[in-house]
C-alpha cells in the first residue's frame, strides 16, 4: 500500500506541475487563457487528491481538516479552470486567471506547513 501511496503523490504532484506550467506558460505568452495543460493538470490534482485522502492502511491518518480544506480548494480551482475552457473562452479576466494561480500556491502550501 506504501508503493500506491507513494505514486498517487508522484501523480499529485505532476498535476500540480501541469497546472502550474501551463499557467506560467500562458501568462508568459501575453494571452491570459485556460489552456488543456491547466484543465489537465487541475482534473489530475483533483482525483489524485480524492484517491491520496483514502486510508489506504496507514496507521496514522491524515488530519480531516486539512482534506477538507485542500479538497475544497481544489474543486474550485477546477470549477475556475473547467469553465473558461469548455465555454472556450479566447481569455480570460486577469483576476480570475492570478485567482487560479493563487488558489494552486495555497493548496500547495497546506499540504506542505499544516501538519
Amino acid at each position: 500500500m506504501e508503493a500506491l501511496r507513494l505514486i498517487l503523490r508522484y501523480v499529485h504532484l505532476v498535476g500540480f506541475a501541469l497546472l502550474l506550467g501551463g499557467a506560467v506558460v500562458q501568462y508568459l505568452s501575453g494571452k491570459i487563457r485556460v489552456n488543456s495543460v491547466m484543465v489537465w493538470g487541475a482534473s489530475i490534482q483533483l482525483l489524485s487528491g480524492i484517491a491520496l485522502s483514502a486510508p489506504l492502511g496507514r496507521a496514522i491518518q491524515p488530519d480531516p481538516t486539512k482534506l477538507a480544506v485542500k479538497g475544497v480548494i481544489a474543486l474550485l480551482i477546477f470549477i475556475m479552470v473547467i469553465v473558461p475552457f469548455v465555454k472556450k473562452r479566447e481569455s480570460v479576466n486577469p483576476g480570475h486567471f492570478f485567482a487560479i494561480i493563487g488558489l494552486t500556491l495555497i493548496n500547495a502550501a497546506v499540504a506542505v506547513f499544516w501538519h
